[in-house]
């Protein structure tokens, strides 16, 4: 039996206890003396001058560019020049990044071991991947101090709305931790080190939603956090039932791994009567942006530098693809890397106060739902390619809710375990009776707009 087995096997107790103990590991792993004292320090630098963070920005961006010059095959073959600081911090980070041509990830993707620095002992390495939201996992290394800063990031903008490293809170994200054949509640765990309740996204049919709607009134948790998608059906049909939450029982709603849609924030915040605060970020810890009150996107400057390549312009934002350069990304330095998305960034300061980039969007991550025979509504499923680095790109189609179409562009590594694998991350997350079907194309078409959708569903909600 295999991990997953044992803990399908185990009375709903001691799952519980797994929970916790999987919950202390990773708060161990996180939240380091390193995490703390850097947090400290962010809490005092985010609403410094702009001077102040530029002046940041180019001491870390001359630290990266020194080691990937010295320690990087990848960028040692460029014959980039020495880094020079300059009088006026936005110039110099402008004028050195200039030395760098656009990063592709196509160019990540042919040789990811080319960017890992020799300089870092391998033992202190942390083995990642993309989260494979256009159907292709990439293989990434980090450093702890690089995981640290991401979640830096995350509790600064916690911090800054009021939560605290104690408040009980619910998580609907990806983690199956309810098997997915239970049929009756409880449809979510405890992880009583950090008082989390992590709710199954694999579980929200129309007959199980009500349990949901309960758990969530009944609850102690100050915040919430997961995927917007999943919000999104509990608020609906908490709208449907008429069982909004009273205001002020939740004192934010932190979205993460997808885009916030429009309407999908009409309906949470009607929903759960609180505020939302929203981020972007990135499994290749390369850039980091986090909201205000007034619903724009920071860019956390000490974390990295973010550009646009302008596809259009007004008087008041540009918008085009972004261009990000991660300064914690020391084990496989990325800059100048195009990440995949497209974002707005305004000309104008925000009304907050706050100084620095600000985003008035970003356009990445928008997914559709696949409705499964028995009524479930999935979403954010791109976590089925998350592990499978044989498969270059992957689609999912569905026409109606008896089943899916999974075009696949294979890797020359591509085998019959391979194509094992991929289906049993596919029945682990929809079950046993819908139909799947594998197409193996040499393309995937793209959107009108260029970009690639990862799951398109004509009977989801978003289709």
């Amino acid at each position: 039996m295999n991990a997953s087995s044992i803990y399908e096997a185990l009375p709903i107790p001691l799952q519980n206890l797994a929970c916790t103990y999987a919950g202390w590991q990773r708060a161990r792993a996180r939240y380091t003396p390193y995490f703390h004292k850097t947090l400290a320090d962010w809490m005092k630098s985010g609403w410094s001058s702009e001077g102040e963070l530029r002046a940041i920005q180019q001491d870390r961006l001359i630290s990266l560019v020194n080691r990937a010059r010295t320690s990087t095959p990848h960028y040692g073959a460029l014959d980039i020049p020495e880094p020079i600081a300059d009088a006026d911090p936005a110039v110099g980070v402008e004028r050195i990044l200039s030395s760098f041509p656009i990063l592709e990830k196509s160019t990540y993707r042919d040789a990811p071991e080319s960017f890992l620095s020799t300089t870092i002992d391998p033992t202190r390495l942390v083995k990642g991947k993309t989260s494979g939201t256009t159907g292709s996992a990439l293989p990434l290394w980090y450093t702890p101090e690089a995981v640290a800063e991401e979640y830096v990031a995350v509790w600064r903008l916690r911090h800054h709305h009021g939560m605290g490293f104690n408040d009980p809170h619910i998580t609907l994200g990806g983690q199956p931790v309810v098997p997915l054949g239970q049929a009756s509640p409880p449809f979510w765990r405890r992880n009583h080190w950090t008082k989390q309740t992590l709710f199954s996204l694999y579980h929200m049919s129309a007959e199980n939603l009500p349990a949901y709607i309960d758990a969530i009134h009944e609850t102690d948790a100050t915040y919430i956090q997961g995927y917007p998608s999943s919000f999104y059906l509990l608020g609906r049909a908490m709208l449907e039932e008429g069982r909004p939450l009273p205001k002020g029982k939740f004192r934010g709603i932190f979205p993460s791994s997808e885009s916030l849609l429009a309407f999908h924030a009409e309906v949470i915040t009607e929903a759960f009567q609180a505020p939302i605060f929203d981020r972007y970020g990135v499994s290749e810890l390369a850039v980091s942006m986090t909201a205000c009150r007034e619903g724009r996107l920071h860019v956390d400057m000490e974390f990295g530098y973010v550009e646009v390549e302008v596809e259009e312009e007004t008087e008041h934002y540009v918008r085009g693809p972004l261009v990000v350069t991660g300064f914690a990304t020391d084990a496989t330095p990325l800059i100048r890397y195009k990440i995949g998305d497209v974002g707005t960034r305004s000309k104008h300061p925000c009304s907050c106060g706050r100084p620095g980039d600000v985003f008035l969007d970003v356009d990445g991550r928008i997914e559709d739902y696949v409705v499964t025979p028995d009524g479930r509504f999935i979403g954010r499923l791109d976590h089925i390619f998350k592990e499978q680095t044989d498969i270059a790109e992957a689609q999912i189609l569905q026409e109606d809710a008896s089943g899916i179409e999974v075009r696949v562009i294979r890797q020359p590594s591509w085998t019959g375990d391979s194509e094992a694998a991929l289906l049993r991350e596919i029945r682990s997350r929809l079950g046993d009776e819908i139909r799947v079907e594998l197409n193996f194309v040499d393309e995937i078409a793209r959107e009108a707009n260029g970009k690639f959708r990862a799951v398109k569903s004509r009977v989801g909600r978003n289709g």
